[in-house]
C-alpha cells in the first residue's frame, strides 16, 4: 500500500497558509472587499470542479474570469498594496524591534493609545485664532521614514504643548507633527504632497500633505486651516465628514482602536 509523502515542511506550509488566510479574513471582515474575495474563491472552486469533470468550455470561461479576477483584486487593493510595499521599503531590518513594529499590521485589532479629546480640544483652540496646524497620528504603519525629515521630540501630548508648537511665531510651527502612542515624536516634518487633481483648489498644502501621507500609510490626520479655521479629519486619502466636535472625537477614538 502506497502512502502519501507527507513531511514536516508540508505541515509548516499548511500552517502558514492557514495563518495567512485567517489574518486576511480578519483584515477584510466587514468590508466590501470580502465579498469580492469570496466570489473569486467560489469561481476558483467551480473552475477546479469543471477541470476535474473535463468540461473544457466552461472551465476555459471560468479560467478567463479568474485571470480577470486577479486584476480586479489588484485594483481593489491598490491602496493596501502600496502601503504594504512602502512599509517593506522603509523597514530597518537590522534591528528586531523595528521589524516587529512594522509587523503590527498583522494584528486583528489596532490599539493605539491616543487622547482624542485632548488633540481635538487643542485643535478647536487653534481654530478660533485661525492658527494653521497639521497633526499626523501613527497607527500600524511605522512613520520613522517621515520622522527623519523633521526635528525629533519626545513630549507627551497635552493642549498647551500642541498650541505652543503651532503658535504662529514658534520656530516649530512649519510642517507637521507626528504622534505615536500619545507622544509627539517629531515636529516640522515634511510630508509627501498628494498629486490628485480632483482636490478642490481652496485646500492648501496642509490638506494636500495630509491626503498624501494618508494615501501612502494608514495614518490619521487632523488639519486646521489657517484661512478659515476649519478643522478637517483625513483618513485613507479622504475627508471624513462630521457635524460636531463631539462626533469627531468619537470617530477618532473609534479609528485608533479598530
Amino acid at each position: 500500500m502506497n502512502f502519501i509523502d507527507f513531511s514536516i515542511l508540508d505541515v509548516l506550509d499548511i500552517i502558514l497558509v492557514a495563518g495567512l488566510m485567517y489574518y486576511a479574513y480578519k483584515l477584510l471582515k466587514g468590508t466590501v472587499a470580502i465579498n469580492i474575495v469570496i466570489g473569486i474563491a467560489l469561481i476558483f472552486v467551480i473552475w477546479k470542479i469543471t477541470q476535474t469533470l473535463h468540461m473544457e468550455m466552461l472551465s476555459g470561461i471560468l479560467g478567463y474570469l479568474l485571470s480577470g479576477g486577479v486584476i480586479a483584486l489588484l485594483i481593489v487593493f491598490q491602496q493596501e498594496i502600496r502601503k504594504f510595499l512602502l512599509m517593506i521599503g522603509t523597514t530597518n531590518f537590522s534591528t528586531k524591534r523595528s521589524l516587529l513594529n512594522q509587523l503590527k499590521f498583522l494584528k486583528s485589532e489596532i490599539s493605539v493609545e491616543i487622547e482624542a479629546d485632548t488633540i481635538l480640544k487643542a485643535s478647536v483652540n487653534l481654530s478660533k485664532t485661525k492658527t494653521g496646524a497639521l497633526i499626523v497620528i501613527e497607527r500600524t504603519n511605522n512613520l520613522d521614514f517621515l520622522v527623519n525629515t523633521g526635528d525629533k521630540m519626545n513630549a507627551q501630548v497635552n493642549i498647551a504643548i500642541l498650541e505652543s508648537i503651532f503658535y504662529k511665531n514658534s520656530p516649530l510651527h512649519d510642517g507637521a507633527i507626528i504622534i505615536r502612542d500619545n507622544y509627539i515624536i517629531a515636529t516640522r516634518v515634511i510630508l509627501p504632497i498628494a498629486e490628485n487633481s480632483q482636490i478642490p483648489l481652496r485646500f492648501g498644502l496642509r490638506h494636500r500633505a495630509a491626503i498624501g501621507v494618508s494615501e501612502r500609510t494608514d495614518a490619521l490626520c487632523i488639519v486646521v486651516s489657517e484661512e478659515t479655521g476649519e478643522i478637517s479629519y483625513i483618513k485613507d486619502g479622504e475627508f471624513v465628514l462630521y457635524d460636531t466636535v463631539e462626533e469627531l472625537i468619537k470617530k477618532l477614538d473609534k479609528d485608533v482602536v479598530t
